[in-house]
């Protein structure tokens, strides 16, 4: 670690100082070795307010900035800063990139290619099955899947991912050697293995409330779009499309019941102009990615009895709802159901309105 680097670390323990004030350190110092040593005066001259500087110093009389790399090394933390050649590109192209990114696992090239999947702690079943087959079919198009370690939809994206054989990134709200919530540890262990655990937070930082939105911009910038599984009305995942937004990435919103309280915010998105996400295709015909590894989709998702009798019926061409419900037996209010699920899981495309076709993929034989 070069001198200088030290001094990033040590100024990322400073909790008043963040991307802007870095940026105002060292247009004012040159270096930050500079400004670890400035006197009061110079700090807010520099653009500090007087808290901040006070925090510098407080920060100054406990942290010893060449000792920072060696204990890094001991916990198998990496880290990154805005001068690191392997620095996500994505994430350097928002407004406000951490200055310093930490990390455990790998952050690798093919990551760049990345979706967000985030949603509500309260997932549905509805919001789980979509939000497990969703992260299934991009980590198995090669798509490393970015989401958040929290309960519910998040979660569940993670270990999709992981089954799938794909690459999975978690952005803690606290320094990436403090797994939270603590029944996540295993997945967070699987998810170094297939990614890397995230944070802006030094080592050692415990999880608070107040750490947590800020972190989710990271989540979308890391990423080309942000996908919003169900959300309440004042859900952390609306934080997060917020950002996406902000940040000029796509927004894809699952569609759910206008009597469901978990799809209020996700509903009022696609009012607002995100873009529905009935099938997961979607996204990456949207985004225009490249897909690879296809072979291995089939294998995660679940499909149910009824889903493999209503695939029976359906071929390369189009078929209109009432010739499907005449074949398979269902009721209509039963096959609209289904055929819904199964749109949004990728299984069937709808055509003309009402007329519905495997997607060609699935042969059942």
């Amino acid at each position: 670690m070069s001198n200088e680097n030290a001094f990033w670390l040590a100024f990322s323990y400073v909790r008043g100082v963040g991307a802007v004030r870095f940026r105002k350190l060292l247009n004012f110092f040159g270096e930050l070795s500079a400004a670890w040593q400035a006197d009061r005066s110079q700090l807010i001259s520099a653009g500090l307010t007087d808290k901040a500087a006070d925090l510098v110093f407080e920060t100054r009389k406990t942290l010893k900035p060449e000792t920072l790399e060696d204990d890094l090394t001991r916990k198998g933390i990496k880290y990154l800063t805005w001068n690191s050649p392997d620095y996500p590109r994505y994430l350097m192209e928002i407004a406000q990139p951490p200055p310093v990114l930490y990390y455990t696992g790998k952050i690798l090239p093919e990551d760049d290619l990345a979706i967000a999947i985030v949603g509500t702690r309260n997932v549905t079943k509805y919001g789980k099955q979509i939000a497990h087959d969703t992260a299934a079919y991009l980590a198995g198009s090669g798509i490393t899947v970015v989401s958040g370690l929290a309960r519910g939809v998040d979660g569940i994206a993670h270990q999709a991912a992981i089954d799938a054989g794909g690459r999975t990134f978690a952005v803690l709200g606290s320094g990436v050697d403090v797994v939270y919530p603590p029944e996540h540890r295993k997945l967070a262990h699987d998810i170094i293995h297939q990614g890397a655990l995230i944070s802006d937070y030094p080592p050692g930082t415990k999880p608070d409330g107040i750490n947590f939105p800020p972190r989710n911009r990271i989540i979308s910038g890391l990423s080309r779009g942000t996908v919003v599984i169900e959300a309440g009305e004042r859900s952390g995942a609306l934080i997060t499309a917020k950002f996406a937004l902000d940040q000029g990435r796509d927004i894809f919103a699952v569609p759910g019941s206008v009597l469901s309280q978990m799809s209020k915010g996700t509903n009022q998105l696609i009012a607002e102009g995100a873009t529905p996400m009935t099938s997961p295709v979607i996204i990456t015909d949207t985004l225009n990615l490249a897909r690879t590894g296809n072979e291995h989709i089939s294998e995660q998702i679940e499909i149910s009895t009824t889903e493999k009798n209503i695939l029976s019926v359906l071929g390369d061409s189009s078929i209109h709802i009432d010739e499907i419900c005449a074949r398979t037996s269902l009721t209509i209010e039963k096959l609209t159901a289904e055929l819904t699920m199964m749109e949004l899981k990728g299984l069937v495309q709808r055509e003309n309105g009402m007329e519905y076709q495997r997607v060609k993929k699935w042969d059942i034989g």
